[in-house]
């Protein structure tokens, strides 16, 4: 159990404890917490480094790839110079330098359905912040398997998405369907807006650390749905 331990700590968090709804107790969860990102690009990235900021003890990131010059347009946390280098090592680093408190577990792998269910007993949250709809699926299902509430985020040129599934929530293949393509495009295929990865990774992140300290109303059993080209923001309940 990880208490407070300098003065410097509380200041560090003191906006954030002065929220009524966090508070010492919920500053206190976030600190013993342990989130699982999956995907260091425009989502991963984002999320990681947020709930780094908020004190989230643990955090598990997941990646195989490196950075390349078309990235950065929307991944903001790598520099020009740190093309051709792991994303998920530069991550780690971002994260110590923001908060040294914070544990970083590295998996510099992609991550498969054996691979996941090893890991994802050790985790609290899982966050899907990978590109493709398999990979959705994949991780929605095992999420479900070891019983871990589960964020999943996709953005497609203006447009972003987020749903939280709890155990017992619907899966992202009883609203998307199981065919290849349903879903987002990969950021690879398709043109990505950088301010609405940004958007998603937020409420992303909002989900955690929500579902962390039990306040607010989640994303379970509903999908949330925006487009910053002509500012409408939609929630659909899809149970």
């Amino acid at each position: 159990m990880i208490s407070y331990k300098v003065k410097a700590d509380k200041l560090r968090y003191s906006r954030q404890i002065a929220l009524p709804e966090i508070g010492k107790e919920g500053q206190l969860k976030i600190l013993n917490s342990k989130v699982l990102v999956i995907g260091c690009g425009a989502l991963g990235s984002m999320v990681a480094m947020q709930i780094a900021g908020a004190g989230v003890g643990t955090i598990g990131i997941a990646d195989y790839d490196t950075v390349d010059l078309s990235n950065l347009q929307r991944q903001f946390f790598y520099t020009t110079s740190e093309a051709g280098i792991s994303k998920a090592g530069l991550l780690r680093q971002k994260i110590n330098n923001l908060n040294p408190g914070v544990k970083v577990i590295l998996y510099n792998k992609i991550i498969t359905s054996r691979i996941g269910a090893e890991m994802f007993p050790e985790f609290d949250f899982i966050v899907d912040a990978t590109d493709n709809p398999e990979s959705k699926r994949m991780i929605g299902e095992m999420a479900a398997s070891c019983r871990k509430p589960c964020c999943i985020g996709g953005v497609k040129g203006f447009e972003g998405q987020v749903m939280t599934f709890m155990p017992d929530d619907p899966r992202f293949e009883d609203f998307f369907g199981e065919a290849d393509g349903e879903g987002f495009l990969p950021c690879s295929i398709g043109g990505v807006f950088g301010p609405a990865a940004a958007l998603c990774a937020s409420i992303q992140a909002s989900e955690v650390i929500k579902c962390i300290i039990e306040k607010g109303e989640i994303l379970s059993g509903k999908i949330f749905m925006f487009n910053l080209l002509d500012n409408t923001f939609r929630l659909f309940r899809i149970n």
